[in-house]
């Protein structure tokens, strides 16, 4: 937007437009929220289907009849699935991102993807060697409360370096890992949700609000 010398109150919002895309990240797609969804739904059947057995494999049962080993078949499976479900979301992230920002014009990597990027891994990876403290302990019944746990608060943490919306999709995971915190037999299901569902509806907004 051009600077009207004649409409002062354009001028401002011509200013605050400028500042706003030197200042946060508006390049992030909705549609990257859609396929972390999916992804995350993909990966959560599998762990249900494949590797739970559809609920027929208990966490504590098997670790029971195991001895309590922290890494055992189980364990590892289930990491990989969550590990191949983050890189899966952040890769999508990555291309529909990169994408938004070559039709708008704007620089994907700039001093605003930079703060962003690090206000949001400095909660993600403490997030993530709790969840390894927890898996080592056994305390598996608490991993998917953790996860969304700090991951609300990557989100929360990085909100102000991009679109309003993070910071209450951040919020929205705190509850979330709070509630699967309290209802453990649920955990998995409110990990559906929080990863999977907010994600979907969140890039759906998203991608309507900004980008059709």
């Amino acid at each position: 937007m051009e600077i009207n010398s004649t409409n002062p109150k354009e001028d401002l919002q011509a200013i605050r437009e400028i500042m706003e895309r030197s200042s946060k990240f508006l390049s992030l797609s909705g549609l990257s929220g859609i396929f972390a969804g999916v992804c995350a739904l993909i990966g959560a059947a599998v762990a249900w289907f494949v590797v739970l057995g559809s609920g027929n494999v208990h966490y504590d049962e098997y670790y029971c009849s195991v001895g309590a080993t922290p890494f055992n078949q189980v364990s590892i499976i289930l990491g990989i699935d969550a590990i191949i479900v983050l890189i899966a979301a952040f890769l999508g992230a990555y291309y529909f991102s990169s994408k938004k920002a070559k039709k708008s014009g704007q620089k994907l990597w700039t001093s605003s993807t930079r703060r962003l990027l690090g206000h949001l891994f400095i909660p993600l990876v403490s997030g993530g060697i709790f969840v390894l403290i927890l898996a080592f302990r056994n305390n598996i019944d608490l991993i998917a409360s953790a996860m969304l746990i700090f991951y609300g608060l990557s989100l929360v943490n990085a909100g102000k370096f991009t679109l309003g919306e993070i910071h209450y999709l951040g919020l929205t995971e705190i509850v979330l890992g709070v509630l699967a915190g309290i209802f453990i037999l649920y955990g998995l299901l409110f990990w559906v949700i929080g990863f999977g569902v907010m994600h979907i509806v969140y890039g759906i907004v998203m991608y309507y609000r900004y980008e059709r």
